[in-house]
């Protein structure tokens, strides 16, 4: 299985944001899509960063109450891992289990495709054990 298969039942919509937003603003995006990391891009649209809530935390933990009027390109995680569309769901664990990242940005041909979150790889990996066991269930009854 790949990243493309997550991708396909799970969309390729990704919320982005630019290294000028404010920390404030940016946590507010966060809280509004219900989600725990922002893909940063340039103008180009070429991944720059990604500003976790985990980021957030460590802006205000180092700087207080007054990061969120910062620019999210002073806080934003820049040595951003990326993973292909082609990358097996076994390596995108491996890669994130590895480095502690629970947002991967995808991208295809030089372009962001997606994002996948470690949440949507477990629901995907659950997915796959349940129609495995309903398989073989199927099998041993027939």
């Amino acid at each position: 299985m790949f990243v493309r298969d997550i991708l396909g039942s799970k969309g390729d919509v990704v919320t982005t944001t630019t290294p000028d937003t404010t920390i404030g603003d940016l946590a507010n995006i966060l809280a509004e899509h219900r989600i725990g990391a922002v893909i940063v891009t340039d103008p180009a649209g070429d991944v720059c960063g990604v500003m976790s809530e985990r980021d957030v935390i460590a802006a205000l933990a180092k700087h207080g109450p007054d990061c969120l009027t910062h620019a999210v390109e002073t806080a934003m995680t820049q040595d951003v891992l990326t993973c292909t569309p082609d990358t097996t769901i076994v390596q995108l664990m491996n890669q994130m289990t590895e480095r502690r990242i629970r947002h991967l940005p995808v991208i295809d041909d030089g372009r962001l495709a997606g994002v996948v979150s470690i949440g949507d790889v477990v629901k995907y990996r659950i997915a796959e054990a349940v129609q495995e066991a309903n398989q073989l269930r199927e099998y041993i009854t027939a």
